[in-house]
């Protein structure tokens, strides 16, 4: 496999726009907001490292995946900024994007994270252990996959999201996701490097910080940090959305981003 990572362009003329997905997600996830934005903007979907079609790596490193979408975005459109969007465990490697990079990014959205130590991430374990134990070698159709998966999560859109991860080969079914890294790594996942950023850093262009108002990843407590490293921050919480405000709310969200991009558009 190839240590580059795994891309998805879109559309063929306006500002580049980078898509980065969260936990357990893949460059797709996004394709029905690149789509929207296709005609005025050229997006380009990443599958981060350890998940979909791009490498896995031998630990789980918010800097290193910042450093791996920074050259993949410098090889892609070399000197040329980018907007550059991340929801979640992407969001971080967003922010990184732009603490690290500031010169490389034209405008940053962040979609339901915050700059901070979040813990463990315990809740994601029950969701590894279940994909880990799924008999694989009885999955001949995604509907037994779907039937399997039902004895460890209920929630058929959560089903439908982690099994997106389930790929076929001539050997039958495996994960692409590295199931057994992020096993191991959810503390880090859930950690948010600080002290290993440069002294000072601050990304001072324009910011759009998207929250759900059911979820409890940006709390007011976290807006202060947030404003600290991003003061140009613009804040807005969607009502009635959880986590994933995109795929929950996909029209408010899409207004919302597309607002922002265009009025700060150059």
């Amino acid at each position: 496999m190839s240590d580059r990572l795994h891309t998805t362009s879109l559309g063929t003329t306006g500002p580049r726009i980078a898509f980065l997905h969260g936990l357990f997600g893949q460059g797709k996830n996004w394709t029905q907001i690149a789509k929207a934005l296709a005609a005025d903007y050229r997006p380009t979907l990443f599958d981060l490292p350890n998940h979909g079609r791009s490498p896995w790596t031998a630990d789980f490193d918010y800097l290193q995946m910042a450093g791996a979408v920074i050259e993949e975005l410098e090889r892609a459109a070399p000197g040329q900024r980018w907007r550059v969007l991340g929801h979640s465990m992407g969001g971080k490697v967003a922010m990184l994007v732009a603490l690290t990079r500031p010169d490389l990014v034209e405008q940053l959205v962040v979609v339901d994270v915050s700059p901070v130590d979040y813990g463990a991430h315990g809740e994601f374990e029950g969701y590894i252990a279940g994909m880990k134990g799924m008999p694989l070698a009885e999955v001949h159709s995604r509907a037994d996959a779907d039937g399997l998966a039902a004895q460890w999560v209920s929630d058929p859109g959560v089903r439908a999201f982690l099994l997106q991860n389930l790929r076929r080969d001539d050997d039958g079914w495996r994960w692409q996701v590295n199931l057994d890294l992020l096993e191991r790594s959810l503390r880090t996942l859930g950690s948010w490097p600080a002290d290993r950023l440069p002294p000072g850093a601050t990304y001072d262009g324009p910011t759009l910080l998207v929250s759900g108002t059911l979820s409890g990843y940006v709390k007011p407590a976290h807006v202060a940090a947030m404003r600290t490293l991003f003061p140009r921050v613009r804040l807005v919480a969607v009502k009635g959305a959880g986590h994933w405000v995109h795929s929950e709310k996909p029209d408010v969200f899409l207004t919302t981003v597309r607002t922002f991009l265009d009025a700060d558009r150059s």
